[in-house]
């Protein structure tokens, strides 16, 4: 009995064990000890389960290997669709000073506007990429400050759109929001996301305003104005050191203010982030000691009868319960690095991803791909779009390729480029591998400790 999977032990008498399409079975230790051998399976259910999830196999390799194509095919769906998300940063100004503002620091690039020319320019690219079904996304800075250009490329782009469907959203802090910018919003049918961190006095905190105002009150009247006009608004956390204290406080905040989703953020190390990490950033196991308490709140809350979910969560569990990889970019394999997004800056520069262009604001444009001046097929060429690429294929990788979580996660280049001057990471299961992996913890887990009715939380929280 031939067998083909990672592990983990999690228990004195249990193991968890994976394998590269995300199915995942928890096993006794004499059970465990049995296949890693390549002994009969005593439990006749127990062995007709794993031979189903691809664990084991009789056949010959060549024809295991004919029968989990399909579920590799599942797992890598991604990669069958070209360029889908394509961020235009508008503007690199804003009203606010986050105080982990990613996208800038002291020795960001002055800032600037993407004008008409620009803006078409980029858009005639974007529709170039052999995808029928793209998404435009429109950042800044703040990019409210510049919507008359959204309103240009929302208009531009529909008029050129010839049979793709097109699905708008803006990014934003929603401080500057009128009656008028509403009114396209709906009427063009485009998504909304902003930011909040918590409770009053952390949001204002973490994100104040330049002028002083309360961006939080500001805030939650922009949403309940969309909400009223029908028009969902998406709300992403951040988390810094303060926030650690509160992870409840954060939670319930979700709850109080209308919000049935909530993603956990940690802090990416760029840009004022990186700059003032001693001030607001953490290790990664007090990220992970934060995210298990509010993830099991909303366990508890959802018993309640409250419908709250957990954003980063419903990512892996796609895979984990259901074998369907996310396109969430930087949780594949490879990562979305200008195959699955490419970021569009004001000045006409184009990178490979949004960290590519927020690397580029400290002043690195190592993951420039080109200009608004090339051919989609030019920058998808570009030798750093296959570097990126090469960089990210966890099977590839000596620490990712044997990892137990290696199906569920993903490896940013940018962000090792930033720390180590190298796409490879130089000192593996450090700060975003040990996020990652004790968010996972915290889930299988949970998985494995939990009655059938939790597990059901988690399924409707897909």
């Amino acid at each position: 009995m031939k067998n083909f999977f990672n592990f983990k032990r999690i228990s004195s008498d249990t193991f968890l064990i994976t394998n590269d399409f995300g199915r995942y079975v928890f096993l006794k230790k004499d059970d465990f000890f049995s296949i890693v051998n390549e002994n009969e399976v005593k439990d006749s259910e127990l062995e007709k389960i794993l031979i189903d999830k691809g664990f084991i196999y009789e056949s010959s390799k060549e024809a295991f290997l004919d029968k989990v194509q399909y579920y590799m095919k599942d797992s890598k769906q991604f990669l069958f669709s070209s360029t889908q998300l394509h961020i235009f940063v508008v503007t690199n100004t804003c009203n606010l000073q986050c105080v982990y503002c990613q996208a800038q620091n002291g020795s960001s690039i002055p800032n600037g506007f993407m004008d008409k020319t620009t803006a078409k320019k980029a858009v005639d690219i974007a529709l170039q990429s052999p995808s029928k079904d793209i998404d435009f996304e429109f950042q800044g800075g703040e990019p409210l400050l510049n919507f008359e250009i959204i309103k240009y490329i929302v208009e531009y782009s529909k008029e050129k759109a010839e049979g793709k469907h097109i699905q708008y959203s803006i990014v934003s802090n929603l401080t500057l929001l009128t009656d008028e910018m509403i009114e396209f919003i709906l009427e063009n049918n485009i998504n909304l996301s902003t930011s909040l961190d918590g409770n009053e006095i952390l949001h204002n905190l973490n994100r104040p305003m330049k002028n002083g105002l309360n961006s939080f009150q500001i805030v939650l009247k922009s949403i309940e104005k969309l909400r009223q006009k029908g028009i969902y608004v998406g709300a992403i956390q951040t988390t810094t050191r303060e926030s650690l204290r509160y992870a409840k406080e954060i939670v319930n905040a979700y709850v109080d203010n209308g919000f049935s989703t909530l993603s956990l953020r940690a802090l990416t190390p760029l840009g004022c982030a990186s700059a003032r990490w001693k001030e607001i950033g953490y290790s990664p196991q007090e990220f992970c000691n934060f995210y298990k308490e509010a993830f099991l709140h909303m366990i508890q809350l959802n018993r309640q009868g409250i419908d709250i979910k957990e954003g980063q969560a419903r990512v892996f569990l796609s895979k984990i319960l259901y074998g369907v990889g996310s396109n969430y970019m930087e949780l594949r394999s490879p990562c979305g690095a200008a195959i699955g997004q490419m970021a569009y800056y004001c000045d006409g520069k184009i990178y490979t991803c949004d960290e590519g262009r927020m690397l580029a604001e400290m002043g690195n444009d190592s993951f420039c791909l080109g200009t608004v001046d090339n051919t989609y097929s030019e920058l998808i060429d570009s030798p750093r779009c296959k570097v990126a690429c090469k960089a990210s294929i966890l099977e590839t990788l000596p620490t990712c390729s044997d990892c137990i979580y290696q199906p569920y996660c993903g490896v940013c280049p940018v962000v090792n480029f930033a720390s180590y001057l190298d796409v490879y990471e130089k000192r593996p299961k450090e700060y975003k591998c040990m996020i990652y992996a004790g968010m996972l913890d915290v889930i299988f887990n949970f998985l494995h400790l939990t009655e059938e009715e939790d597990t059901e939380i988690l399924r409707r929280w897909m």
